[in-house]
């Protein structure tokens, strides 16, 4: 029988009603399943009471999901936010220890929307806070319209950069991608790879340099209709082949 990987799968602090609640999409929770044929487990954001150690030596792999809230910009030195801007100070804490410890103790990783913003900005990197507001970059945030499949439908294209993840993968050197996002990388955290750009130059794909195994980041949604989507199927199934490979070496110690 073929090892399920335990696969962490970060967690927001959200208020419902008079309490606080550390809640993980269901479409991360489902690819995982799905798609990375894991089992994933909702890690909350409680910085202050996790034994970061101590929990990577249970987990085979880490998903760093999306969010409505943002990175607060004094982690990369940037100019504090607008006002109303969506901020998640306990994740914050939480989610850049976790993925530098993460990386230096093996555990693959895979990031996603603020989970890709976050790898830049735990390793060094910085965000721009409005790329439609750069006179750079176009307009990256999805559709205003309720329905979320036009929101997550194809947005615009990305182009795989050669001598990658990406390419090693046999993804196609051009991917359709949805895009839903109004952030995203300024200056590149040293250290990490551009595994892929959109048209107008903007970074939406990067991996680890010098990783032990599995280290990338994208700032699409391949979890919106994994199954059905080959080159974002790729990405869960090359997430979840390193995330068994780890279980495998943990089963014989």
């Amino acid at each position: 029988m073929a090892i399920k990987p335990l696969v962490g799968v970060t967690a927001c602090v959200k208020d419902i009603g008079l309490h606080a609640y550390h809640v993980s999409g269901d479409k991360y929770l489902r690819a995982v399943c799905v798609a990375a044929q894991g089992l994933p487990v909702v890690i909350p954001s409680l910085a202050e009471l996790t034994d970061i150690d101590g929990l990577l030596e249970h987990l085979d792999g880490l998903l760093f999901t999306g969010s409505p809230s943002n990175v607060e910009p004094f982690h990369y030195q940037g100019a504090a936010s607008e006002a109303g801007t969506a901020h998640d100070p306990q994740r914050d804490s939480t989610t850049l220890p976790l993925l530098r410890a993460a990386v230096a103790a093996g555990v693959p990783v895979l990031g996603i929307c603020r989970g890709f913003q976050e790898m830049n900005v735990a390793f060094g990197g910085s965000l721009h806070q409005k790329v439609h507001e750069t006179d750079t970059f176009m307009d990256h945030r999805e559709a205003d319209d309720s329905s979320l499949e036009v929101q997550y439908g194809v947005a615009h294209t990305v182009h795989v950069q050669p001598g990658g993840v990406f390419e090693a993968l046999d993804l196609p050197p051009v991917i359709q991608v949805n895009s839903i996002h109004s952030q995203g990388i300024d200056r590149l955290a040293p250290g990490l790879r551009v595994e892929a750009t959109a048209s107008d130059g903007l970074i939406e794909a990067i991996s680890i340099e010098g990783s032990k195994t599995f280290a990338v980041g994208v700032q699409w949604h391949p979890e919106w209709q994994v199954l059905s989507n080959p080159p974002y199927l790729s990405i869960f199934q090359a997430f979840g082949d390193a995330c068994r490979q780890r279980a495998a070496r943990r089963s014989v110690r």
